[in-house]
């Protein structure tokens, strides 16, 4: 059996359950909190089920754009414009008042070769940067995890950080996984549970490799369970940090609050991932975009903020994607049907000044389309490069597998 499936039907592979024998302890590595190579922290947000890019980055000036969509287009005197052809959907406001302060980069048409409508095959390629034809087992930041592991006895799972109760496949390795934490507090008491002291009398009967791998991923996570909620703790009052930022209360600003307070606490981690879903809008598509797009320029907004009051704005970069856009032509169903190419935002004060590199690239071309769906001209895997090589000071040919054209985003 191998290793991915093997964890993938344990029961106890999930991170709130990570639980650790006290004779495993030796698993546990020195120097937990040693910092990132570059100094700088990646956080990523999917929008899953699919973001309607059209209607969030309008291309106002397009009459096919109005013609294809009667009723979901947005009216050309309430888009928040940023340029003479495209502008954001109204309800991203917050996101339009950190583009104007120059933190927020555009991409539009960002897609991949042979594309897949399905939401789980185009999830699984964006998460562990495939080909549309390949199957791979572990994730892109999984393989970052490893390259920048690999003979070094400083690495954990705490370095990429799902703010979640399961890990994604982006985060998974062939030798580390990331770390899924909702609540630091929550997983150390977890992982410190009665059972601990009834594994504590267990010993494997055996040294077969698929249970020794699975008794150091749990040593390793109680670990990084134990070191995270330590640092997020107030010095001296036992207490979990907090941050000072006032953020929505939604889901995305309660998980952006509990990166922006790990990030300020200290804690050594290079990557953390967050996912939001209800953006397969097929049904009734303007009132349910619009109240996630306004939840997510709002939490980003905040987010921005607390980076800035902490002097961190400069070294914390926020990406975020979709799996897939949406068709052109609206549906009969006031709703929008799976499409290809679409928009990817990257938000921070790291980025390169001047509005050409603002919007980085065209506006979607609608004379020239895929049945239907837009062509994408930016490949999602050149992203990746640019941000593992440019940003996180890593080796991106080594954890893509092979070379892609950097681009000048970073």
């Amino acid at each position: 059996m191998k290793r991915r499936d093997f964890l993938t039907q344990s029961a106890l592979t999930t991170a709130g359950t990570m639980l650790i024998p006290h004779f495993l302890k030796a698993f546990e590595l020195n120097q937990l909190g040693a910092a990132p190579a570059s100094g700088k922290t990646l956080v990523i947000v999917q929008l899953s089920g699919g973001n309607d890019g059209l209607n969030t980055v309008v291309p106002f000036r397009n009459d096919i754009y109005y013609r294809e969509r009667p009723t979901l287009a947005i009216a050309r005197d309430k888009v928040l414009a940023i340029n003479d052809e495209i502008g954001f959907n109204p309800a991203l406001e917050s996101l339009k008042s950190l583009y104007d302060d120059g933190l927020v980069t555009v991409i539009n048409n960002v897609g991949y070769p042979n594309p897949d409508r399905s939401h789980f095959r185009s999830m699984d390629i964006w998460q562990t940067a495939s080909d549309a034809d390949q199957y791979l087992q572990t994730g892109w930041l999984g393989r970052y995890l490893d390259a920048n592991c690999a003979g070094s006895s400083s690495c954990h799972p705490h370095l990429a950080i799902e703010v979640d109760d399961t890990l994604s496949l982006a985060l998974k390795g062939s030798s580390v996984n990331g770390l899924a934490v909702l609540d630091p507090k929550k997983l150390y008491n977890q992982t410190r549970s009665g059972l601990v002291e009834n594994l504590a009398t267990v010993k494997p009967a055996h040294a077969h490799d698929n249970v020794g791998y699975l008794y150091k991923t749990l040593a390793e996570t109680v670990s990084s369970a134990e070191y995270v909620y330590d640092k997020s703790k107030q010095s001296g009052a036992g207490a979990v940090h907090t941050t000072t930022g006032t953020y929505p209360a939604s889901e995305l600003g309660n998980r952006l609050k509990t990166v922006s307070e790990l990030i300020q606490s200290g804690v050594s981690t290079s990557v953390y991932y967050i996912s939001i879903s209800g953006f397969d809008t097929h049904i009734n598509q303007p009132g349910q975009q619009e109240r996630l797009l306004r939840q997510y320029g709002d939490a980003v907004k905040a987010f921005m903020g607390d980076m800035k009051a902490s002097n961190r704005l400069n070294d914390v970069l926020l990406m975020t994607f979709s799996e897939f856009g949406r068709r052109v032509k609206q549906n009969a169903s006031n709703g929008t049907d799976h499409g290809t190419a679409n928009n990817v935002f990257l938000v921070g004060g790291g980025l390169p000044t001047g509005m050409q590199q603002r919007i980085f690239n065209e506006a979607p071309n609608l004379t020239n389309l895929d049945e239907g769906d837009l062509k994408y001209t930016v490949d999602f895997r050149s992203i990746y490069a640019t941000l593992l090589r440019n940003w996180l000071k890593t080796d991106d040919v080594a954890i893509l597998g092979r070379k892609f054209d950097t681009l000048g985003l970073v």
